[in-house]
């Protein structure tokens, strides 16, 4: 990304991305100008905690008072939430609605018919701390306890920094919009194999089988950043293939908060001009849109086709390094505003050429962080970047060659639980 688009992402998520790293409390990160009270995706969502990323908001049934709840992600009609109007609809014409008015903490939340202007229906998104707010209270949507169990109630509770009130949204990966986002230049819905496709939706699996972002048409990174498309290793996802003979090291290791893989390559092949220093990509952009916009990135290490809300991937014409991370600490293991620090840097790991393995591994200590300081990008003297973590259990691989991608495993349909009983609030545990 370059520098002079950087600095309205500075400005804007340096709060949300290093108070989640440093266990601050009581700061709000500024929301977006153009339209704060939405997510950047479009039209029907999953809302999923950030606790566990296979866990969505779902209605109990389609009646007016229907608990809701959480449960595993199935895609089903009760967890495609749509934002219209200030209200979050959901089977057409069911609204998420706060019991009574009622303000007092633990308050459950239902769904109700949608009625216009109803201040009970109202609600706010922001984009930057992925909060889900009762419109001009300061109350969120929490998960009772923290609890990721199915059925655990979502209610409304005083809004904190704690991780129990974190919603991303996303999609099912078998029921993709063919765009995510206005102004995309690309598709999510990709149908068909082509060096000229415009596939906005990416996938990261393992050392032979992922994805990572580049031109569609030759170009530098930090001038193409909003249009990369997809290029993978496996065909049958209506990507492009990356050429044979473009990856000349590749360096997997899934470690228990994210997978990442590192290396080096003629990444000319894949539109990147030679002499290119490269760039960053990732989630949110300067804007929330994230680069690419409408990008969106899938893997099946942790759960099948399960979408990583927060990635970060460096391009260059000779080397490259992305990480896709889970769960609570995802926004600071996946931190990305350290843009002009480069891969070995952010990610410090094995880029040797002419090696290709998988390895399991130890999450990395957060980027920028030295024990109780923060660095910030642009103050001098620049800290060495940290020790690479240790790694395991490495599996070494001939080489890296396209192939087509394994079969897709069919989605597991789980029964939704009635409404169960009251668990305890929220405590302590789970604050940023």
């Amino acid at each position: 990304m370059k520098a002079s688009t950087k600095t309205s992402l500075v400005n804007k998520i340096m709060v949300a991305a290093l108070v989640s790293a440093l266990g601050m409390q009581g700061v709000l990160a500024q929301e977006d100008n153009n339209n704060p009270t939405v997510p950047r995706f479009q039209g029907q969502l999953l809302l999923q905690t950030v606790l566990d990323n296979t866990k969505c908001m779902t209605a109990a049934s389609n009646s007016d008072g229907a608990a809701v709840t959480l449960q595993g992600c199935t895609g089903a009609q009760s967890q495609q939430w749509t934002f219209q109007d200030g209200a979050l609809k959901v089977h057409g014409n069911k609204c998420l609605d706060v019991k009574g008015g009622n303000a007092a903490n633990g308050n459950n939340l239902q769904i109700q018919t949608c009625s216009g202007g109803n201040a009970n229906q109202m609600w706010d998104y922001n984009i930057w701390t992925n909060k889900l707010t009762w419109k001009d209270h300061n109350k969120c949507a929490d998960l009772s306890g923290g609890s990721t169990a199915d059925g655990t109630p979502i209610h409304l509770w005083d809004c904190v920094w704690n991780n129990n009130q974190v919603w991303n949204t996303g999609y099912s990966a078998s029921a993709l919009p063919e765009k995510s986002q206005v102004g995309q230049s690309g598709v999510n819905k990709c149908t068909s194999n082509s060096q000229d496709s415009m596939c906005q939706t990416s996938w990261i699996n393992s050392a032979e089988d992922f994805c990572l972002w580049a031109p569609p048409s030759p170009g530098n990174i930090g001038d193409t950043e909003q249009h990369e498309v997809a290029w993978c290793t496996k065909s049958g996802r209506g990507t492009r293939v990356i050429p044979n003979g473009t990856l000349q090291g590749v360096h997997f290791v899934e470690t228990p908060d994210y997978v990442q893989i590192t290396g080096v390559g003629d990444f000319t092949k894949i539109n990147i001009n030679k002499g290119d220093q490269g760039g960053e990509l990732d989630n949110r952009g300067p804007d929330g849109k994230g680069n690419p916009i409408g990008g969106l990135l899938y893997g099946n290490t942790f759960s099948n086709a399960m979408q990583y809300h927060e990635w970060t991937n460096f391009m260059s014409d000779s080397q490259f390094c992305i990480r896709a991370c889970k769960g609570p600490r995802a926004k600071e293991l996946c931190n990305h505003i350290y843009d002009l620090m480069g891969c070995e840097w952010n990610m410090p790991a094995n880029y040797a050429p002419n090696t290709y393995e998988q390895c399991k591994g130890d999450d990395a200590i957060p980027m920028g962080v030295y024990g109780t300081s923060t660095f910030h990008q642009g103050t001098a003297p620049t800290p060495p970047p940290h020790p690479a973590p240790s790694s395991s259990n490495c599996q070494a691989l001939p080489s890296i060659a396209s192939g087509p991608a394994p079969a897709k495993r069919s989605l597991q349909k789980k029964f939704v639980p009635r409404f169960p009983e009251q668990t305890p609030p929220p405590s302590a545990k789970g604050y940023y």
